[in-house]
């Protein structure tokens, strides 16, 4: 260099998080797969009868009365507008309020309860077009499915619960998606996220409601993460691999594989895998309930039944098995879609598993109850758990005789998805549930399977009430 030459130009390289955004903000909805564009729709039809399903429970109604923002955004289902951050708020935990929505396999984690509100609230409230909406929650519901795999399962073993520690990203992302944000605002919208981070495990001690609030806590921070990005705050740049990054803090001790973040990104569509839940109560137990099913269905009674013994994975035992006596004989109804004993005796009782089956009432059933007393755990040092979640129940008889039966997968997960007619009928179901006349839930079904064709979100009034 010699002299009057000009300093040298530093060139700075782009952080793990950079990098993320700058691929998010590349998203356009003529190069997102035929399949992810149809899981992306379905999975909004999903949550939109869940809204209606979740709209006259006590929680949804305690919730309300503890907000006192008035405003013009849409809760589904309800006369009330609020502003866009409490609408956002109010649907995504009636989205996951029954724990009936979406899940993804391998580190479990929900998808349309932390993304769906986020984009709808800020479609509605700037009047966006059907496309931009649909193009936030592409982006939104891949952030997700790409985030979950940096560290999976970690954060769980840390006590924290991810749906809503990691969901506040995908809620940003889909509202910056929808909005049209450039790189740097997307970069900026996700380095706020990570200041509104937050959730503890401490509602499976008792079976409270805190867990139901989490993603609608995470989607309405993301909302206004994401207008924060917008405006340019000042956000961390290194917030995924600095030394006080969100992985660090929540999922400590965890290896990082931030290379998960960008892998394939705009050409590999990950959120093609999203498992759509049959039962309204935790994925791990599905297969089990299935197994259930499949006993009654052989003629045995209850009572020829002495021991049901569960090949399962040491992983899930302290967050749907134990404390047994006490998932035995769940407190609430809502503590009983987070037992394996009750879910599986209801199945049998039942033969199904269903929203009815998780009132109050219905978790003090005896004769559940008493099933529920002859099923036990042992630890399955073979299971495929995360990768795949199979079922396998060994049952002995009063005769001496026994019989295994096995699931070899989740159904709804990749290995056997539900169909468009099977999720067709679940949110029929659930609107139903929810007191709404078919007519309605037929038109609100027809707007989630072709929001693309709508001029201005606005429309979502249609929805109230």
């Amino acid at each position: 260099m010699t002299a009057g030459d000009p300093p040298p130009v530093e060139v700075i390289q782009p952080t793990a998080l950079e990098s993320f955004a700058a691929g998010l903000a590349a998203i356009r909805i003529e190069n997102v797969s035929d399949r992810a564009l149809e899981v992306a729709r379905l999975d909004l039809m999903d949550a939109a009868g869940l809204c209606i399903a979740a709209r006259n429970q006590p929680y949804i109604r305690q919730l309300l009365d503890g907000l006192d923002a008035e405003g013009s955004t849409t809760i589904l289902g309800h006369e009330r507008a609020l502003d866009a951050a409490g609408a956002a708020l109010v649907n995504g935990t009636a989205i996951h309020g029954e724990d009936f929505d979406d899940t993804l396999e391998g580190s479990p984690m929900r998808v349309a309860a932390v993304v769906v509100p986020a984009v709808l609230a800020v479609s509605e409230r700037y009047g966006l077009s059907g496309a931009a909406a649909l193009r936030g929650l592409v982006v939104g519901m891949e952030t997700v499915c790409r985030i979950n795999r940096v560290s999976p399962g970690a954060i769980h073993r840390n006590g924290f619960h991810p749906v809503s520690i990691l969901g506040v990203f995908g809620a940003a992302a889909g509202v910056a998606g929808a909005l049209g944000l450039d790189a740097q605002q997307m970069a900026t919208a996700l380095s706020v996220a990570g200041s509104f981070s937050s959730g503890t495990l401490a509602y499976l001690d008792d079976g409270s409601w805190t867990k139901r609030l989490h993603p609608g806590w995470a989607s309405q921070a993301g909302y206004r993460a994401a207008l924060l990005g917008r405006s340019g705050f000042s956000g961390p740049r290194f917030l995924f691999d600095g030394e006080h990054s969100v992985f660090r803090a929540f999922a400590h001790g965890a290896t990082q594989d931030l290379e998960a973040l960008g892998d394939g990104l705009g050409s590999e569509w990950l959120l093609e895998k999203i498992a759509f839940k049959p039962y309204p109560c935790g994925t791990m137990i599905h297969p089990y309930i299935d197994c259930m099913i499949e006993l009654r269905g052989t003629g045995v009674r209850a009572d020829d039944i002495v021991s049901i013994e569960s090949a399962t994975a040491a992983a899930i035992v302290d967050r749907l098995w134990e404390p047994l006596p006490l998932k035995r004989h769940p407190a609430t109804g809502y503590a009983a879609k987070f037992s394996f004993p009750y879910c599986m005796a209801a199945g049998f009782v039942r033969g199904e598993v269903g929203l009815a089956s998780f009132s109050d009432e219905a978790a003090a059933d005896p004769a559940v109850r008493r099933l529920a007393e002859k099923i036990s755990y042992v630890i399955d040092p073979h299971t495929e758990y995360p990768r795949n979640y199979a079922g396998h129940i060994r049952v002995r008889y009063a005769d001496g005789t026994s019989t295994e039966i096995r699931r070899p997968h989740l159904r709804g997960g990749s290995r056997e998805p539900l169909d468009t007619d099977e999720l067709t009928a679940k949110f029929r179901a659930n609107a139903l549930h929810g007191g709404w006349s078919p007519e309605r839930a037929e038109s609100l079904r027809r707007f989630c399977l072709g929001p693309e064709i709508v001029a201005d979100m606005r429309v979502l009034a249609a929805y109230r009430g």
